[in-house]
């Protein structure tokens, strides 16, 4: 028998499947595959926060010109005459048009000067410069604490559901979801302060110059601003959880032998960690506004209580400076966690990888 060795016409068998492109290749053209959701998620992001950014100004400086306070009046006294008010009102820039003061108030604020005080003449940036970090590092240890809480029971929840753990969790959740902060902070006060005299029920010290201290201080309201953020998710995480667990790729992660731990914390957390975020985006302006009366609560020196003052006095340049800056704090926040949460969302990986 002979064999029969066909000539090489330099063809390719049809049957021959393509040559695999290198791990370079491939880096190259997925790598901006799934970069491109994010940059439309940061790009539509930043549109969205200059717009709101925009309506919060034409806002807080329509209220602040709507007020019926006379400021040159308050400033020089009941013995001010006609003539010393207008010539105050001319030096506050209160004799142009609205149209004109907003257009300048804007121009200035962007640049960082957002005026002076109309009692005390001190620059607006600098009170606030000194009550902000209160507010972000109250705001910060309670967004810490509330993940730490809510996501460590939404995880025992979901492992447990139908379990004891699962309804005791279900019940608390139920109960914070009802209480607003500042019943919260009494109870808090009342159980820590005044019971067992283990915490200050008031006062702050700044956490560079004494981090141990500006722990005892800051705990309490935190707690008191993090518990309800904390129910809100643990209930969705454990909601996310329980169906991503029932998933077919979950399902099917377990009967290949991959590890129960390994199947949580790579793959059906991070699935269900996308609308949790939603979750903690929508609690960043609740932190902010519960502020108001914690601060108040607890006697902390922050934005909220430099508004309520000034707002009480008629100081309006310092008001509409607080509301200015707060809005800005509450939308770059914002924008961070929807970011965020367009990374770990599944459904925008799939997409950027099928373009």
């Amino acid at each position: 028998m002979s064999l029969t060795v066909a000539p090489d016409t330099g063809t390719t068998a049809p049957d021959a499947p393509p040559p695999a492109p290198g791990p370079s290749t491939a880096t190259e053209v997925v790598r901006p595959r799934r970069v491109v959701p994010l940059v439309r998620a940061v790009a539509g992001g930043l549109a969205v926060a200059v717009t709101v950014l925009l309506l919060a100004s034409v806002i807080a400086f329509a209220l602040g010109a709507l007020s019926d306070s006379n400021p040159a009046a308050a400033v020089l006294g009941e013995t001010a005459t006609p003539e010393d008010i207008a010539r105050m009102n001319h030096e506050f820039g209160l004799d142009r048009p609205l149209v004109e003061q907003y257009v300048s108030w804007v121009g200035s604020a962007v640049q960082g000067d957002l005026g002076r005080s109309w009692f005390t003449t001190i620059p607006v940036a600098d009170s606030i410069k000194q009550a902000l970090p209160v507010d972000l590092s109250i705001a910060a240890l309670a967004l810490v604490l509330a993940i730490l809480i809510g996501g460590g029971s939404g995880i025992g929840a979901a492992l447990s559901n139908g379990g004891f753990f699962d309804r005791v969790v279900t019940l608390v959740c139920s109960v914070l979801a009802t209480l607003p902060p500042f019943v919260i902070g009494m109870a808090l006060i009342v159980i820590f302060s005044v019971k067992l005299q283990l915490l200050p029920s008031g006062g702050y010290v700044p956490i560079d110059q004494d981090p141990a201290q500006w722990l005892r201080f800051s705990i309490l309201p935190s707690l008191a601003l993090s518990l309800d953020v904390a129910a809100s998710i643990a209930r969705q995480l454990r909601t996310s959880m329980v169906t991503a667990l029932g998933e077919n790729y979950a399902i099917g992660a377990e009967m290949r032998g991959y590890g129960r731990s390994r199947v949580l914390f790579g793959h059906v957390l991070r699935n269900a960690a996308a609308p949790t975020l939603a979750v903690i985006g929508l609690a960043i302006p609740l932190i902010v506004g519960g502020a108001v009366i914690t601060e108040r609560l607890f006697g902390l020196p922050g934005v909220a209580q430099l508004a309520l003052q000034s707002a009480e006095r008629g100081d309006v340049p310092v008001v509409l400076g607080t509301l200015l800056v707060t809005a800005v704090v509450v939308v770059v926040a914002s924008s961070l966690v929807n970011v965020l949460q367009k990374a770990l969302d599944p459904t925008a990986r799939r997409e950027g990888a099928l373009r």
